[in-house]
């Protein structure tokens, strides 16, 4: 078992924390669990939530010690620094290798501990001039979903912990895997970390229709030739109108959408079969094995062999990406 440990913080945001613990702390029937969940707190006993209830928290920082991957669901209030045995603590558990995530507004906290220092890293848009002005060794990327170097990951705020968690899985596991995980919660199986935050207000025109049903619709026929204007046509509205929903809703294009489906799907189809990639790459709706071979590479930065030859065997059990 791969143990997930998350520090938990008065007043804890319960979001941000159910975001790592349904990913990593539920079982589900058909799925086989390959991650130990568990909470701990510098201060062991009731711990206040922003919901208005106090969680029990029964295990201190020594956990930290036990950990594969250390989340900090959030840090609040943000001007509110850590305590040094706290610090050095999550510093003790990077440098024996555990993998350190943070959501939302726990970046700072991976930032008081000097892990983000010279490298990029994001937060919650409206948190983003605060943790620059702060932390100015931190390249900090206020734009993006998550961050990933491997030992060290950041996310935006409330959902894009979903999103980074649901990554790591993926890369853990293969895309096999998380897309079990993702349906069961409902959610869509992968974004990519660089999709922009949703910072923007929100136009009435976001909302005047919902892309669910197109989406299940096309999921199920990656394998014909379906394009964007078909997509338009199958929604009654312009390629333009498509493109404006794609965008409020998603943060992508129709085109970007469909191709990460595409490769989600051939990524499924190199772990879980043996066909040719010529097959593969039919099912996916890629064409032939060369557009297959092409879109991994720049995708991926690996071939379609390659990435079979990885996630065909067992899953990864180390304690890093």
């Amino acid at each position: 078992m791969h143990r997930v440990v998350a520090l938990v913080h008065a007043p804890q945001s319960t979001f941000e924390l159910a975001c790592a613990a349904e990913v990593f702390g539920i079982d589900r029937p058909g799925i086989p669990r390959r991650y130990a969940f568990g909470v701990c707190a510098e201060h062991p006993g009731p711990v206040a939530t922003r919901a208005g209830y106090d969680m029990l928290v029964t295990d201190g920082l020594d956990a930290l010690g036990r950990a594969d991957t250390v989340i900090v669901p959030g840090w609040l209030p943000t001007t509110e620094a850590p305590s040094p045995a706290l610090l050095r603590a999550l510093r003790r558990a990077h440098r024996r290798g555990a993998r350190m995530l943070s959501i939302c507004s726990g970046a700072f906290v991976l930032a008081h501990a000097g892990l983000l220092d010279g490298r990029r890293a994001t937060t919650h848009w409206a948190l983003a001039d605060e943790l620059a002005a702060r932390f100015p060794a931190v390249r900090l990327d206020p734009d993006v979903l998550y961050v990933d170097h491997g030992d060290v990951a950041t996310s935006a705020g409330s959902g894009a912990g979903i999103d980074l968690c649901l990554h790591v899985v993926r890369t853990d596991q293969g895309a096999s895997y998380a897309a079990q995980v993702a349906r069961n919660m409902v959610m869509p199986p992968h974004r990519e970390g660089g999709q922009l935050q949703y910072a923007a207000p929100a136009h009435p025109d976001q909302f005047d229709g919902s892309l669910a049903p197109l989406l299940a619709w096309t999921a199920e026929h990656l394998d014909d030739p379906v394009g964007v204007d078909d997509l338009a046509a199958r929604a009654g509205v312009s390629a333009r109108t498509l493109a404006r929903r794609f965008a409020d809703q998603l943060g992508v294009s129709p085109g970007q959408w469909l191709l990460a489906q595409r490769i989600g799907a051939a990524r499924q189809l190199l772990e879980s079969t043996d066909l040719p990639l010529d097959a593969v790459a039919r099912r996916a709706g890629l064409s032939s094995a060369t557009n297959l071979r092409r879109r991994f590479l720049r995708s991926l930065g690996t071939t379609p062999g390659a990435y079979r030859r990885t996630f065909r065997a067992a899953p990864r059990t180390d304690t890093s990406l």
